[in-house]
């Protein structure tokens, strides 16, 4: 048998999961759960040196565990949730970051790109970035600080605004969630990496158009083995605006990618475009103009291809 131990983890649940009822077993009285003990027991299963990002969405996006073929499904409402464990990947590393906007400081200290990786890093090839407390006054502002600098062809940025993190823990700290707004993520680098992220707009509101962009998504030749979708879609889309037809994008996907799984949420903004990273290709022309990242109403699609894994590794 052969164990192979999480290095980072990735969760993410919807509200109702976080703070849903509970019993007291000698009382038999239902409370609320407070998300933050939610999280503690997430954390108590996990090794003590592993990285943990937890993330509280309005719905989750989630392949069922057994086989990566499994339908991926849209979950809008009811409680549920997944964990992505990531073992050592030769090649690959991930990390955690977390920015939090300074009420004391207007403008973002960008020496703490490069303290978390982000900057001169010639590896860094895909940065999953995800907004909290999205409605505190300044944290537009603040998302656009620290979005535009790695705005570049060479790096893929996904993501969006979530609720609120539940767990952020590192090697070297250990950030509990504060009532500030702020910016928590994932950074992949390795030159082995490869990427493509394609956007679905308000036009994109049928199977003909979904399937349209997931050939997009497919004409960047991503291999699929080993190899990760993520979908950041806004509240606003799911069966609302596929005029009740539910699970449309996520089949959608599946069809293109049938071996590939897909995880993500349903969240309050979204952050992408549409851009390939192999080599210097970029899926279309952007004329050197920096690519308009922050959307509203719409999805971003992300396929993040660890590397082929050597014949003796598992």
């Amino acid at each position: 048998q052969v164990h192979v131990l999480p290095q980072t983890v990735l969760y993410i649940a919807d509200a109702e999961t976080f703070s849903g009822h509970e019993e007291w077993h000698e009382q038999k009285k239902a409370r609320k759960r407070n998300s933050r003990e939610t999280a503690i027991a997430l954390e108590k299963l996990l090794p003590k040196r592993c990285q943990v990002l937890g993330l509280v969405t309005p719905g989750v996006v989630v392949t069922p565990m057994g086989s990566s073929s499994n339908h991926p499904l849209e979950i809008e409402e009811g409680e549920a949730g997944f964990a992505l464990l990531f073992p050592k990947i030769d090649g690959v590393k991930i990390h955690t970051f977390h920015f939090s906007k300074d009420v004391k400081n207007r403008v973002f200290d960008e020496s703490k790109f490069a303290e978390a990786g982000l900057k001169n890093n010639p590896d860094l090839r895909v940065v999953l970035l995800f907004g909290y407390n999205s409605w505190k006054s300044g944290a537009t502002r603040f998302l656009h600080q620290i979005v535009n600098p790695l705005n570049e062809k060479s790096i893929i940025l996904a993501g969006g605004q979530v609720e609120s993190f539940t767990s952020l823990i590192s090697e070297n700290n250990s950030v509990q969630p504060g009532d500030a707004c702020g910016v928590v993520g994932l950074a992949f680098s390795g030159p082995q990496i490869q990427s493509a992220t394609v956007l679905l707009d308000q036009d994109v509101a049928d199977e003909r158009t979904a399937e349209a962009a997931m050939q997009r998504l497919k004409a960047a030749n991503i291999p699929e083995h080993n190899t990760i979708g993520f979908m950041f879609a806004c509240v606003g889309r799911g069966y609302r605006h596929y005029k009740t037809k539910r699970n449309m994008e996520a089949d959608a996907f599946r069809k293109l990618f049938p071996n590939v799984p897909l995880f993500g949420f349903f969240g309050h903004g979204e952050i992408g475009c549409d851009r390939i990273v192999t080599g210097n290709f970029v899926l279309r022309e952007c004329n050197d103009i920096k690519d308009d990242l922050l959307h509203g109403y719409t999805t971003v699609m992300t396929l993040i291809h660890l590397g082929s894994p050597k014949a003796n590794q598992i």
